[in-house]
């Protein structure tokens, strides 16, 4: 059986006078990135990676959807972002490191967001026990 295409066209404006709401809406602000990070290699080897979205309508901004970590098998490791509020210049994203070959997973779903010319960068730092920094690796988003 052929329906037309009136009929089609109507069958369209009752549903969505109907109240439905098309399928697109539940669509995010903007496709899903990922940006994988790594730093040190052999027993302080650690990876991560961040998954994140282009906030619509914003300047500068993203919303942070997730955060995995693998800290090295001697290290503690953590991902954090160049926030030009801190005091450090630097923000975690996690609530916690993750320490010597263990993973940590975490869906903050968090934006995060700088001025204008500020370029938003995620880092994954690792460090064996001190207060130093001793492998990173930088990415921009």
């Amino acid at each position: 059986m052929r329906v037309s295409a009136l009929s089609a066209a109507a069958l369209g404006v009752a549903t969505l006078a109907a109240g439905a709401v098309p399928a697109t809406a539940d669509t995010p602000a903007g496709p899903l990135l990922v940006v994988p990070l790594e730093a040190g290699d052999g027993l302080h080897h650690s990876t991560g990676s961040v998954t994140y979205e282009r906030v619509d309508g914003a300047v500068n901004a993203v919303r942070i959807v997730s955060v995995h970590i693998r800290g090295g098998e001697r290290d503690c490791a953590w991902v954090a972002w160049n926030d030009p509020h801190d005091p450090t210049g630097w923000n975690n994203l996690t609530s916690e490191p993750s320490c010597h070959g263990t993973g940590l997973e975490e869906s903050p779903d968090r934006i995060i967001k700088a001025p204008a010319g500020h370029p938003l960068k995620v880092r994954l730092a690792a460090d064996h026990g001190g207060p130093e920094v001793k492998h990173k690796d930088i990415e921009k988003l």
